[in-house]
């Protein structure tokens, strides 16, 4: 019979033997959890799920959800292997709250983006309000939310019921927002962000148990350096995305920053409606910035960090990097690698460790003028890329695909005489969940939507079927939309994914 490992944090939801090749590596629990993450079909499916702007929609090879988690991987590795190598009262604390591991954080790193549907954020939001319209589920969907009910239920490895079956470690540290939908509260990312359904809730309250000094609604150690390392990871290398794609324009990004800037002490006495109503002024945009960091983050936002930022990012991208158009040349290579690295070694080495955080931030966290300079990274793309009007019109298409898709396998679903010609894994999805909200009933009542078998078993349909349109990629949801509306006669090929 396999023995658990004394270590909880090595604890699986169902204990297993490591053969000879696994105990030969060092940390063999947590090295079989990356690979597990790395095999995954979910996880291969995020080389065609889109980041920001899909390389169809792009013309030009841009990043997508797998080369950002390699990405993320990478920098939170480097910082975990930082902090454990360190010999000062942060070690002492890292050490206390249960370690901060480089493999734990690898793995949870590589596992973090599995839950995001087809077509990046703007899929998510669409799946959240098709979820909650069409099925009445309370809970929506949230992207974080099915990454953990992936890995500990869609996603089997070898045995049925506990998913891959991942240490309690790598659960723990995928948990970003550690609470179900509206518990965050004035926590990081708010009611609207979570990190499990209540079906899922008890699996992820056995992976925090492993941690007992970590307050509840609080990361562990090793998921708040991934949380940092996709800051750091997705501040960057969008940047780096649109700078190659040409649509960073140095004359408006000139304009913003220096004309908040130079009419700064005006723009403090303009009131908050006035500016949000004129935000194609320059240095509009810039100063509701730094009053919505003010407002949400007052334990870290400070007026001279934040100009030090706008001044930094004003130098080295908008007069630096972006002040000479990339070319394709090896110059324009060797200028671009050099700023990429170059931030992200300052960035990675710019954490700080406390024992007590505030309720927005994590026991790992950037420093003040760190987490100041990423937040004006962050809005060169936020400002300047996802709000263009052909951006919009193009995404307005993707939310309508998920949309007939939804209701394309509802109608199916519905239909006595064809249902159980509906693919596979669809009907696999449902009747999971069917089994899920059946056991929540029974465990926990008063977290259910509706009592009766009949009102269950809709439930659970409607979030098979989100399930099963979530885990699609980008070129399948558009192919079998096609399919299922007729517009393709191309069977085989397009039907991939069914």
């Amino acid at each position: 019979m396999p023995q658990q490992p004394t270590d909880p944090r090595q604890a699986r939801r169902l204990s297993e033997t490591l053969n000879e090749f696994q105990q030969a590596e060092g940390h063999p629990h947590f090295r079989l959890d990356v690979e597990r993450v790395r095999f995954s079909p979910f996880y291969s499916r995020l080389s065609a799920v889109t980041q920001v702007i899909s390389q169809t929609g792009a013309g030009l090879a841009v990043h997508n959800r797998l080369t950002h988690s390699i990405k993320v991987a990478a920098v939170a590795r480097a910082i975990a292997t930082h902090l454990s190598s360190r010999t000062d009262e942060s070690a002492q604390i890292v050490a206390e709250l249960g370690g901060a591991h480089p493999v734990v954080v690898q793995a949870a790193a590589a596992a973090h983006d599995l839950g995001h549907p087809p077509f990046g954020h703007l899929g998510e939001q669409t799946l959240d309000r098709l979820a909650r319209e069409r099925f009445g589920l309370r809970e929506g969907f949230e992207g974080n939310a099915q990454t953990y009910r992936i890995i500990t239920r869609l996603d089997e490895h070898d045995r049925p019921g506990v998913g891959l079956n991942l240490t309690a470690a790598v659960r723990a540290a995928v948990l970003k927002y550690p609470w179900r939908r509206g518990q965050g509260g004035e926590r990081r990312g708010g009611a609207s962000k979570f990190n499990f359904y209540a079906i899922d809730g008890p699996d992820a309250a056995q992976a925090l148990s492993a941690y007992p000094l970590i307050e509840r609604g609080q990361q562990t150690i090793e998921c708040s350096i991934m949380d940092i390392a996709d800051d750091i990871a997705y501040s960057l290398h969008d940047l780096d995305d649109f700078y190659r794609a040409g649509l960073l324009n140095p004359a408006t990004l000139s304009a913003e920053f220096r004309s908040w800037h130079r009419e700064l002490a005006g723009l403090r006495a303009s009131d908050t409606e006035t500016l949000a109503t004129d935000t194609r002024t320059p240095g509009h945009s810039l100063e509701l910035l730094w009053r919505r960091l003010q407002s949400k983050d007052a334990w870290i936002a400070d007026a001279d960090a934040f100009g030090e930022a706008v001044a930094k990012v004003a130098a080295e991208v908008i007069d630096g990097l972006v002040a000479e158009p990339f070319d394709g040349s090896l110059s324009s290579e060797r200028a671009l690698a050099r700023f990429t690295t170059g931030w992200i070694a300052r960035l990675q080495s710019s954490v700080e460790v406390r024992r007590h955080p505030d309720v927005r931030s994590g026991h790992v966290s950037l420093n003040r003028q760190a987490w100041h300079e990423v937040a004006v990274l962050k809005f060169l793309h936020e400002r300047f890329i996802l709000e263009r009007p052909d951006l919009t019109v193009y995404q307005r298409g993707q939310a309508s695909v998920l949309e007939r898709l939804v209701d394309g396998f509802t109608a199916w679903l519905d239909d006595p005489r064809d249902a159980r010609r509906a693919p596979r894994r669809l009907i696999d999805l449902v009747e999971l969940a069917t089994d899920d909200y059946r056991r929540l009933r029974q465990d926990a009542p008063e977290l259910v939507e509706s009592h009766t078998d009949n009102d269950l078993d809709a439930l659970a349909r409607g979030r098979g079927i989100i399930d099963y349109v979530a885990s699609l990629t980008d070129a399948q949801a558009l192919s079998i939309d096609a399919l299922l509306s007729g517009r393709t006669e191309r069977l085989w090929d397009a039907g991939q994914g069914l």
